[in-house]
């Protein structure tokens, strides 16, 4: 079996990133700082704005605000690294900070499946019981899903990085990628990952696929009562409070159940990269867009926060 080298060089990793299209680094520097500006200035907004507006001080803008929150989160842990390797010749990243990395970009991907799993718990509740929904989505209850996510999140980031980081790596120190993900990773391990990544299959399958089963039923639940109604405008209503967060799921889902439940010689790393960009930098930056523009409550609370800050400004 290959030994693992003593030598400097597997202190660190380099990510290649977009290394490829090196005419294209000063293009892309702009279009990534300008996302991940608008990323985190627009889920602060709403967090900012949940948090001044007593009209949002329910069950689905308390997950809204911990899911605005974590997208800020999620973001920081990718782009700021993507953007200082698209200027600098330093493309390095040491062996401590690729876990880091690693790690918190799982614990922040999980969270965000458990949260998108409660938000639909809670429209749900909203839609399917009416009458008890006060009593069912109390504020100890919305607590405890939000820190239960968390917890899933840390649990489930600490066993997978532990795992990959723990395996012996030799030979070549260059991750096809720009950061450091599960799959370019263990492409470096110097023994066949073929049951590693069976396993990491397995796992993602089961991580992934519990909370987005319950998101399922609770649609198939949701459609079944909005369509059962018997105002038109009613049916609307129903609709217009769960349509931002279905195409939330839909987005968040779509791209990570075809980026992690499948081999990984799937798709080119060209492919890989197109599709962790579109989960990891496309749909944050979504979210504040989507719950903004298709919300009257948010853009009725925005509205009223912009004149408040506008008359102190007078």
């Amino acid at each position: 079996m290959c030994k693992m080298r003593n030598d400097t060089s597997m202190d660190k990793f380099v990510l290649l990133g977009f290394s490829n299209h090196p005419d294209m680094n000063l293009i892309l520097f702009v279009v990534f700082l300008c996302t991940y500006i608008i990323t985190v200035l627009g889920n602060i907004l709403i967090v900012v704005v949940i948090n001044v507006d007593p009209a949002l001080h329910t069950p689905m803008y308390f997950f809204l605000r911990n899911l605005s929150f974590l997208e800020i989160c999620y973001t920081s842990v990718t782009l700021p690294k993507m953007l200082a390797i698209l200027l600098s010749e330093d493309k390095t990243i040491s062996f401590v900070g690729c876990a880091v990395q690693m790690y918190f970009f799982l614990f922040f991907a999980v969270t965000e499946c458990f949260l998108l799993a409660s938000m639909a718990y809670d429209r749900y509740s909203a839609i399917c019981n009416p009458l008890r929904y006060t009593a069912i989505m109390d504020k100890r209850i919305c607590i405890q899903m939000a820190t239960s996510s968390w917890i899933c999140g840390i649990l489930v980031a600490l066993g997978h990085t532990t795992f990959v980081f723990t395996l012996p790596f030799c030979g070549s120190n260059v991750i096809n990628h720009f950061f450091c993900e599960i799959q370019p990773v263990l492409k470096l391990v110097c023994r066949d990952t073929y049951w590693n990544e069976i396993q990491i299959i397995v796992a993602a399958a089961f991580v992934l696929m519990m909370p987005f089963f319950l998101i399922l039923v609770s649609y198939i639940s949701i459609i079944s009562t909005i369509l059962k109604m018997q105002s038109a405008e009613g049916r609307r209503r129903a609709f217009s409070t769960c349509s931002s967060h279905l195409i939330v799921v839909t987005l968040f889902y779509g791209t990570a159940l075809i980026m992690y439940v499948r081999p990984k010689s799937s798709f080119s790393p060209d492919v890989n990269k197109l599709l962790s960009l579109f989960y990891s930098v496309v749909t944050p930056i979504l979210n504040p867009v989507i719950y903004s523009l298709r919300n009257k409550e948010v853009k009725d609370a925005l509205r009223k926060t912009g004149m408040k800050v506008f008359h102190r400004q007078k």
